[in-house]
């Protein structure tokens, strides 16, 4: 009895091996990316967030901290600044991996959740951005730098209309953040052009 137990825990722990290595080609990016005047960026530092000229979100300075002890980001080599790090410097794979092990490690990390959402748009694979979001969402609603990101993604998709809807909701929430109001620019750009945003 006991050598099949230990045979079943060995099959598990391997099966869970394998799956850690799933994915590696579509990792998440990086919450917080500098400045751009010509829309590549989904996210923006904490330097441009008044520089109306940035687009992607807000960044996350204003969400709360929600796992008992505090937001990721403490240490410049974890895995949240890593992933912010590597999405900067557009290696969005490699941004992806530390996302996703920060969203492993810490559940409860909004953050490290629209990182790894940021990081899937780039990487084209919305099937993930998509359940990363829900993933931030779940944990700190619909906020505006959430939905701002989301309609961002949809742009990236030339889904204009979910686009043009989840950043509307975003301004009714924000009506004076810079960089819903330029999103709402760039997809009026992009709906004119007929072209989705790259």
């Amino acid at each position: 009895m006991s050598a099949c137990t230990g045979r079943v825990v060995l099959v598990a722990l391997a099966s869970m091996l394998l799956l850690a290595g799933c994915e590696t080609s579509t990792k998440l990016g990086d919450l917080l990316q500098s400045k751009s005047s010509d829309a590549t960026g989904a996210l923006a530092t904490a330097g441009t967030a008044g520089d109306p000229a940035s687009t992607g979100t807000i960044g996350t300075e204003g969400l709360p901290p929600v796992n008992s002890t505090g937001l990721l980001g403490s240490d410049p080599n974890d895995d949240l600044n890593q992933g912010k790090k590597q999405f900067r410097a557009n290696n969005f794979g490699i941004a992806a991996r530390y996302f996703r092990r920060a969203v492993e490690t810490h559940p409860r990390d909004a953050e490290a959740w629209v990182g790894l959402a940021a990081s899937y748009d780039r990487l084209r694979r919305f099937d993930l951005a998509d359940r990363a979001y829900r993933g931030a969402i779940g944990i700190i609603g619909e906020t505006p730098e959430v939905l701002n990101n989301q309609g961002y993604s949809y742009m990236l998709r030339g889904d204009y209309a979910h686009a043009r809807s989840t950043l509307l909701a975003a301004q009714a929430m924000d009506a004076n953040n810079p960089y819903i109001r330029n999103n709402l620019a760039l997809l009026k750009k992009s709906f004119r052009s007929g072209k989705a945003i790259q």
